[in-house]
């Protein structure tokens, strides 16, 4: 009894290793999956490599936290500094480029704020500031949080300074984007984000075009040396997917509304 006792166990053991071993955990921010984007390239993932990608939908932040944890086998986020920083730690094993996109600076059609003649993004926060409207920020420590409070920055304007106006929501894009919405307010989004938005009310994109709002994704495999349960076999899989040819076509041919959201920009 003993010895079918371990063998069952072993079985066990085995068949779950198996029923598993293409499932992968990947950390992504909440602006790439409210894109739509992820809906397009899971199913040809699956049938091009076998790979069940398991999404984790969360801020830029959480999922470098997740990585560093060892909770998830790679992530797909946007905040080259944290994503560097990360790889510099020994979390990841490097960081490879994806494809890019733009932020965009959000309003009311009326515009209290003049934001449509702004010269650049910093003109934009700085008339945003003078005229004390409702900014909507994100407040989470996500990629798009953190290029909102670089503006601030390069503005010399300190949100925290600014209660009476300024609302962070803590939230990803999705129910930002609706609580900027309701509120008539001013915001920074993703572009994606905002063409697959439905609640888009009075709202419209005010200022655009910068170079500083460029918006890079990059992939980071977590570092198996680390923690050494996660599937480095299946990222690398992944990864070489990520930067293929196929992975071109849908990138670059994602539209909504017959405009582009992504490009695709991996190297060799």
């Amino acid at each position: 009894m003993k010895r079918l006792l371990v063998c069952l166990v072993g079985f066990w053991g085995l068949f779950t290793q198996l029923a598993h071993g293409n499932e992968m955990k990947l950390a992504v921010t909440t602006s790439f999956h409210n894109s739509g984007l992820s809906d397009v390239l899971l199913p040809v993932i699956k049938a091009d490599t076998g790979i069940e990608v398991q999404l984790l939908v969360v801020g830029t932040g959480q999922a470098l936290r997740l990585g560093q944890a060892g909770d998830v086998d790679a992530i797909l986020v946007h905040s080259k500094a944290a994503e560097e920083a990360f790889v510099a730690q020994g979390y990841g094993t490097h960081r490879r480029e994806i494809m890019y996109n733009d932020f965009v600076i959000l309003g009311p059609a009326a515009d209290p704020a003049g934001a449509k003649a702004a010269q650049s993004a910093t003109d934009t926060v700085t008339r945003i500031a003078q005229s004390q409207w409702d900014f909507i920020s994100r407040g989470d420590n996500s990629g798009t949080h953190k290029k909102e409070l670089q503006l601030w920055s390069s503005a010399d304007l300190d949100p925290s300074e600014f209660a009476a106006w300024y609302k962070e929501v803590g939230a990803g894009m999705g129910a930002s984007l609706n609580t900027a919405s309701s509120l008539n307010a001013y915001i920074m989004s993703d572009r994606a984000s905002w063409l697959n938005f439905g609640n888009k009310g009075q709202l419209q994109i005010l200022f655009a075009g910068d170079p500083v709002l460029a918006n890079q994704y990059a992939y980071l495999p977590v570092n198996p040396a680390r923690h050494g349960h996660v599937q480095s076999k299946l990222t690398a899989e992944l990864e070489a997917w990520l930067t293929s040819d196929t992975a071109k076509e849908l990138i670059n041919g994602y539209k909504i509304a017959g405009e582009g959201l992504f490009t695709f920009n991996a190297g060799p």
